[in-house]
């Protein structure tokens, strides 16, 4: 196993004593000379830091049962999940191991099992694995964790930001807790400026910050405590490069011109953002719908992708209530087939809002469903004899066609004869709303199926 793979406490613990004698503030990051040693110092995450809880115990050292449970730490990047592993690996004799999913492979995790368990058959001490990253582990490097994991070997504690119903394999998922980590709040992000501010671990009082710059690092950090940490570390080099003990707005700007966007094309994010999206649409919030367009275009989002979406949307909640909303959906995708981004955004912005201030109807496509499951269920018997296909030999010898009435020969063209097969007479699978354009058409629709099916009783 080389060196760089693992980590003991006691090591860590002078690797931080020799660290504060050596002037770190000039050669280790911000944030790590911040990191927490104790889950007092963490920031947020109090729904899972309560006294009792998985990671009180497991910090706490207990080797029964609760103490000895392998935890996934689920949640975006810079909310603590790594800070949490170190924690817990300095509570009690426990000899601490990282790996990235990134470097190691099956190899290198079973040479953590052999040897963790000779730890604990030889010297009594227990292991505690943290495996960043885990969702990048294929099946087979995953399923390689399941015997430490099962039997003992290992306190497997593993990070991911992806959702690991969908990245971790389902025995592993099973055999440990499963603890959600959330964004972190203004209140605590900015609680954690002020500490590194003050501590000396931190930037030792040497700086004032503005309140105007604060503001600006806490709306680009995306609820990142580590994107915090550093562009808070990097304002101060460059209030530090104009000979200034304040950091102004335009120094925190210099050090982070963009807020960090958070999203995978193939992750959560993705699923997530165009849900909030075709959500906005349904619920007629134009302005929220924009912003969640925007946050696809800005982090690169195939705006084919988004065009179908809305191609989608326009049928599925507009629909009759404004048929001029799928005109202009279908429009968008082709112009984004053919002119590209950047341009095709203002075509997409067109549907957006479209399709998001139309008057709203989901009545085709439930009827649609409907109808659907009567036909699975078995009802819907033979077409009737007068609707078949009359335009062979011998149809008109099996009565295909007979009585047969062309509507085009009736008083507004509709014809009052029977339509659907038997069992399905008087069967209203439509039901317009009373939205738009679809008001229209429920009054038409009333006419129009009292001459075909006769005055209803």
């Amino acid at each position: 196993m080389t060196g760089d793979l693992f980590t003991e406490p006691e090591d860590q613990d002078n690797a931080d004593r020799v660290s504060q004698t050596r002037e770190p503030r000039r050669h280790t990051p911000l944030a790590v000379r911040m990191r927490p040693r104790t889950l007092d110092e963490v920031v947020g995450q109090q729904h899972l830091l309560k006294g009792g809880s998985p990671l009180r115990v497991l910090t706490e050292g207990n080797t029964g049962p609760a103490g000895a449970s392998s935890v996934i730490l689920y949640g975006p990047p810079g909310t603590g999940k790594t800070t949490i592993a170190h924690v817990v690996a300095r509570g009690g004799a426990r000899k601490f191991v990282e790996l990235s999913a990134i470097r190691a492979g099956v190899k290198d995790v079973r040479q953590v099992m052999d040897q963790a368990l000779e730890d604990r058959d030889l010297r009594s001490l227990t292991t505690v694995l943290f495996l960043d990253e885990i969702h990048r582990f294929n099946k087979a490097q995953q399923d390689a964790l399941l015997p430490g994991v099962e039997n003992g070997w290992v306190i497997l504690i593993a990070a991911t930001t992806e959702n690991p119903s969908f990245s971790v394999v389902a025995p592993l998922l099973s055999r440990s807790l499963l603890l959600t980590l959330t964004s972190l709040g203004r209140e605590d992000l900015s609680g954690l400026i002020d500490r590194a501010l003050e501590s000396e671990r931190g930037l030792a009082g040497a700086f004032d910050l503005e309140a105007e710059a604060r503001d600006h690092i806490l709306r680009v950090s995306g609820g990142d405590a580590r994107r915090v940490l550093t562009t808070l570390e990097a304002a101060a080099a460059v209030a530090r490069g104009r000979d200034s003990d304040r950091i102004g707005v335009e120094d925190a700007q210099q050090a982070a011109d963009f807020a960090v966007q958070r999203y995978d094309k193939d992750g959560d994010q993705h699923y997530d953002v165009i849900s909030a999206f075709i959500k906005s649409l349904r619920g007629s919030d134009v302005d929220a719908a924009l912003h969640y367009l925007a946050r696809m275009i800005v982090a690169g989002e195939d705006p084919r992708f988004i065009a179908r979406r809305l191609v989608i949307a326009a049928g599925e909640e507009v629909a009759m209530a404004d048929p001029s909303a799928l005109q202009t959906a279908v429009a968008a995708a082709d112009a984004v087939q053919r002119i590209g981004m950047p341009e095709a955004r203002i075509l997409l912005a067109q549907a957006t809002v479209h399709i998001a201030t139309a008057p709203k109807s989901n009545a085709s496509y439930k009827a649609l469903d409907a109808a659907i499951a009567d036909v699975r269920s078995g009802r819907g018997h033979s077409v009737p004899p007068h609707l078949r296909d009359s335009h062979y030999a011998g149809a008109a010898r099996l009565g295909h066609g007979k009585d047969y009435v062309y509507a085009h020969d009736q008083p507004h063209h509709v014809a009052r004869q029977q339509y659907a097969p038997d069992d399905l007479v008087g069967v209203d699978y439509y039901s317009p709303t009373q939205n738009g354009n679809e008001r229209s058409v429920g009054e038409r629709l009333f006419r129009l199926r009292d001459i075909v099916r006769g005055p209803q009783g």
